[in-house]
Parts: structure tokens; sequence; C-alpha cells
């Protein structure tokens, strides 16, 4: 007699290929952004896999966290155009 119970064995056949789903796309929300900001860091961007990994992913916040960045510090004035840049001893002078 069957008390409406189902299987374990057959509810774990069902519920395993969500379950694999759901850590696939989790893990893909995690590495996507840690890509980026390892390689913005000047850091293999293929350390990103570690942060799905329990304990190395703590590990790497601190790396990160306290690692000096390889980024290029760009002047305010070299985006807003002012004051215009010095001229070059190299090129001729404007003509008037």
């Amino acid at each position: 007699m069957n008390s409406g119970n189902p299987d374990p064995s057959a509810l774990f056949a069902l519920m395993a290929p969500v379950i694999l789903m759901c850590w696939i796309i989790g893990a893909a929300i995690v590495i996507v952004p840690f890509w980026q900001i390892f390689k913005k860091a000047g850091m293999a961007p293929a350390l990103s896999f570690l942060m799905v990994v329990p304990l190395a992913n703590l590990v790497m916040l601190y790396v990160l966290a306290f690692s000096p960045w390889k980024t290029l510090v760009v002047p305010a004035y070299a985006t807003a155009g002012y004051p215009p840049p010095p001229p070059s001893p190299y090129e001729a002078p404007p003509q008037a």
C-alpha cells in the first residue's frame, strides 16, 4: 500500500537537473563580474573561477582588496580638455 510519499531516489532524480542548473546560473552571476574586476586590477581574469570555491573566495577577496592595482591614472583635465596640454617641442609652431 502506497501512503502517498514519493520514493526519495525518484525525487532526487527529478530535482538533480534543477539543482545543477541553479548552481551553474549562480556561479555565472558570481564569475562574470569578478572576471572584469580581476582584469581591471591587472590580475589574471581566470582567478574569478576561485570565487565559487568556499574559503578560496575569502582569500581572493583579501588579495584583491589589498594588492596594488595596475591601473592608469588619467589627470582630470585630460578628459575635460582644459587646460590644453603643453605644446610638444617636436611640432611646428602654429601658423597665424
